[in-house]
């Protein structure tokens, strides 16, 4: 068993951050010694997937727990899915941008918004563009 400053250090983490994890019901310690937090190893593998998830940036702590949970509260799989299509989209929403500024980076113009004909092309594309 690991004291709640071990866990901490362990998985680098703020002891706050295993203590607000604890209030909101994604990992419990394994046990309380004289009121202190004492984690096994099952509580540090679920602690660590958290710490994984919460690294990625890209899903709340509300889908976080829906995962560890499991079909204990429902269709996570569902839910998960759509989380999936958001990251897709914006995947997609990344790849643009990372063309353009590279374009922008890379363009010999001094002024590329004002003279750049490679962007005016795309702009006059996109405003003939039927919507």
């Amino acid at each position: 068993m690991l004291s709640i400053g071990e866990t901490a250090a362990k998985l680098g983490v703020a002891v706050s951050a295993l203590r607000y994890w604890d209030e909101r019901g994604l990992v419990r310690p394994a046990t309380r010694r004289s009121g202190k937090r004492l984690y096994g190893e099952a509580e540090l593998h679920r602690l660590a997937i958290v710490k994984m998830l919460q690294d990625t940036g890209l899903l709340s702590l509300d889908d976080i727990a829906l995962i560890l949970h499991g079909p204990e509260v429902g269709d996570w799989r569902a839910a998960i899915r759509v989380r999936i299509e958001e990251i897709v989209e914006q995947r997609r929403k990344l790849a643009v941008a990372e063309t353009f500024l590279g374009h922008f980076a890379r363009c010999p113009r001094d002024h590329p918004v004002e003279t750049c004909p490679s962007l005016r092309a795309y702009t006059d594309r996109v405003l003939t563009e039927e919507r």
